[in-house]
């Protein structure tokens, strides 16, 4: 792994980029607005898939594989810190003398001077931003955009809108949201993570603070969630705007109806509106009530912000559906901390009928799955009926002796609802098995766990397509 350096200088000028990684959902995001920019783009990824293909389509050059000669006659590289250090493309940029800039830096480079929308959190960061940019876009306006998932609706993850306004997932895990001079700044909630960067829980709060404290005009933050309120606590900000259920909020959430998708109202400022999204969750009433306080934050009357977020479709690998097969509904989810998987599996239940849920739990690093599958066993173990726990996905880490998926099964207390399947097919073959009509699959995690749903779904119904 390599940690990002911001103190490296950006180029002025970029004609030609290549982008190690090219092939995650926010480096092709920021492939596709170089594109547009009429950059050179090239790129390489360990592996094959439709983002690549698609990046090609729009006349990116792209590799399967990491090797020097992808370089090409590239001016700057850009990369995630998911790579290691004798990378050969990141080897060969620095022995060039390239400019080597981290992906947050590119994306500092394609915001300019535009007025920002950062949307920081443990989660629900990728809905949150989606709800701002497509109300923004029925309010009339036309932002440019970089999230972490695709937008249901607008079939991408960025755009080059014509507007003053830059709307973005801004990523915590490595400091890097601290990059970027934002004007309004979103708060969804504050969970320590990230220990192997920051250090200590109080050094993850301090950067939460500074990044809304830097915020020129004003900081969005939910009253709901303690960790949001400890930073709240140390705010020096003259502009603070609350959401969430609290009496005191400043965008108040309140008579909420999950039992399908969600219905609520928003009060602010004395005028009530009641509301009703199209997708499920206690968690998306909540996340509609920050973008909302947002979009007040940015000018617009209350009750038209409430309408422009209600339409809101998701966002691709959120509660995604992918297919059903015998009376079996297969879907995906990005969840990867036990407050987003209590939050999809809540959200499953609320329309689930009178199915079971069998959870299907990818744990994501070594780092995270030895300190929190406690309290991953506990979450599944509530709200799935049963829980099939995959092996860990390392990303960036190396594996560690004695870290294994094993970790959330062996701390379940009822051990007759949980199996540790580190093969794939045969965890599907074991989901099918138990899955009856009516019953939700729902595979979680932030790896590679999606690739998993075409083998359930074959398992399920052999040679039937939909």
């Amino acid at each position: 792994m390599i940690r990002p350096d911001l103190s490296l200088p950006i180029p002025d000028e970029i004609h030609a980029a290549h982008f190690i990684g090219i092939g995650g959902s926010g480096m092709s995001g920021l492939a596709r607005m170089f594109l547009a920019r009429g950059i050179r783009v090239s790129g390489s990824d360990r592996a094959d898939s439709p983002g690549l293909r698609e990046l090609e389509r729009l006349g990116a050059t792209v590799h399967v594989g990491h090797d020097a000669a992808n370089l090409g006659d590239a001016d700057t590289v850009v990369h995630t810190g998911a790579i290691w250090p004798d990378n050969p493309e990141y080897v060969l940029a620095k022995a060039r003398g390239l400019h080597v800039i981290h992906r947050s830096q590119a994306l500092h480079w394609l915001i300019g001077g535009r007025r920002l929308v950062s949307v920081a959190g443990a989660h629900g960061k990728t809905t949150s931003t989606g709800m701002i940019v497509t109300a923004l876009r029925r309010l009339g306006a036309d932002p440019s955009f970089v999230n972490g998932g695709v937008i249901a609706e607008l079939g991408s993850s960025s755009d080059t809108g014509a507007d003053e306004l830059f709307v973005i997932e801004a990523d915590e895990s490595d400091g890097t949201f601290l990059l970027y001079e934002t004007s309004v700044a979103l708060i969804t909630n504050v969970d320590p993570d990230h220990v192997d960067f920051y250090g200590s829980d109080d050094d993850f709060y301090a950067a939460f603070t500074r990044f809304a404290d830097d915020a020129r005009d004003a900081v969005v933050i939910s009253a709901d969630d303690p960790g949001a309120q400890r930073v709240r606590a140390q705010l020096r900000h003259p502009d603070v705007v609350t959401f969430g259920e609290d009496a005191a909020a400043d965008v108040r959430l309140e008579d909420i109806v999950a039992d399908g998708p969600v219905a609520f109202t928003l009060t602010h400022a004395g005028t009530s509106v009641r509301a009703q999204l199209t997708v499920p969750g206690v968690h998306n009433a909540v996340n509609a009530a920050g973008a909302v306080a947002v979009l007040v934050a940015l000018g617009h009357r209350f009750e038209d912000a409430v309408r422009a977020v209600e339409p809101f479709a998701g966002t691709a690998r959120r509660f995604e559906l992918h297919g059903v097969r015998r009376g079996v509904s297969v879907y995906d989810d990005y969840a990867h901390h036990p407050a987003e998987v209590a939050a999809a599996l809540s959200g499953a239940r609320s329309v689930i009928g009178g199915g079971r849920i069998i959870a299907v739990h990818q744990p994501h690093t070594y780092s995270r799955t030895a300190v929190m599958s406690p309290w991953f066993a506990e979450v599944l173990e509530q709200l799935a009926d049963e829980t099939i726990v995959l092996d860990v996905y390392g990303a960036r880490e190396d594996p560690v002796e004695g870290v294994t998926g094993a970790l959330v099964s062996d701390a379940f207390r009822d051990r007759s609802r949980v199996r540790f399947i580190a093969d794939w097919q045969q965890a599907a073959d074991y989901a099918a098995s138990i899955a009856r009509e009516g019953d939700f699959v729902v595979t979680l995690g932030c790896g590679n766990v999606n690739l998993l749903v075409p083998q359930l779904l074959e398992a399920l119904a052999p040679g039937e397509g939909d």
